[in-house]
């Protein structure tokens, strides 16, 4: 009995999960999650565009509960909507995405399709990804096509579990082209890994420890600047050496013209008495 109510559980949280995709298949849906809670029903939706889901003051997100509790008997189900931060690290957005490229402009830009996503999947920090593209394109046989980059793991716990995987299906005239995506998130930790004891050490720790270092540097710096300029004695400004002054002699000043006339008696006198 408990083995068939499990099966029943599932297969109607399977039938939400389509009818739930079906209703808001513009919206970019990554996951939806159904849990039962003492208040009733818990639906969680993961969205890349959680204001499709809402609607005009929430008249979306009313609908879908009365849908819901009509459809499958759901005792007061409770929607949550959760955004995803980002978009091509998730492999259902991505096959989503790819599933509208082709419906707006054909299998003939398979390539320029595939490839345009593995570009977007890498530059958003994936470590790996795979695309396989299998169906009419572009002949008339149904051939098999393979984009991929980085690396995946394809077996253990990691490619079990830590891998996204999803599948979608794009109808077009030609025919259906199925889409399956890969994508290995750059948080995976794998079991082969190999650190060493310089790498355990965690970044944080590290930048800290580079900044106090740089600090040390600088106060041993402005130290020796200071104990450099004390023990430095003043410097003596070099003295100009001072012009010398010439000494300008004064003129003789004029004698008298009466100390002439009696130096010349004088010196007569004296010729006389010789």
């Amino acid at each position: 009995m408990i083995e068939r109510q499990l099966i029943k559980e599932k297969i109607k949280e399977f039938q939400i999960q389509e009818y739930i995709q079906g209703r808001m298949s513009g919206a970019e849906l990554s996951a939806i999650t159904v849990k039962k809670t003492p208040l009733g029903d818990k639906i969680t939706i993961s969205s890349a565009r959680p204001g499709m889901i809402v609607g005009k003051k929430g008249a979306n997100i009313a609908d879908l509960t009365s849908e819901l509790k009509q459809k499958f008997n759901l005792e007061n189900p409770q929607i949550e909507i959760n955004e995803v931060g980002n978009v091509f690290l998730d492999a259902s957005i991505v096959a989503d995405l790819m599933v509208k490229d082709f419906e707006n402009y054909g299998s003939m830009r398979f390539k320029q399709i595939g490839n345009k996503m593995v570009e977007n999947i890498m530059r958003a920090g994936a470590l790996g990804v795979e695309i396989k593209l299998s169906g009419k394109i572009p002949s008339a046989r149904a051939k098999s096509w393979r984009f991929y980059a980085g690396y995946l793991k394809k077996s253990g716990e990691a490619s079990a579990v830590g891998i996204r995987k999803c599948t979608r299906a794009a109808n077009l005239k030609a025919g259906t082209i199925g889409i399956q995506v890969m994508i290995m998130p750059p948080e995976l930790e794998l079991p082969d890994k190999i650190f060493l004891k310089e790498d355990l050490v965690k970044p944080a720790e590290q930048k800290a420890e580079v900044k106090k270092a740089e600090a040390k540097v600088e106060e041993t710096k402005v130290e020796a600047k200071a104990e450099a300029v004390a023990e430095k004695p003043a410097e003596e400004k070099p003295k100009k050496p001072r012009a010398r002054k010439k000494k300008v002699e004064a003129p003789a000043e004029a004698k008298p013209a009466e100390e002439i006339k009696e130096s010349a008696e004088e010196k007569s006198a004296v010729e006389k008495g010789e």
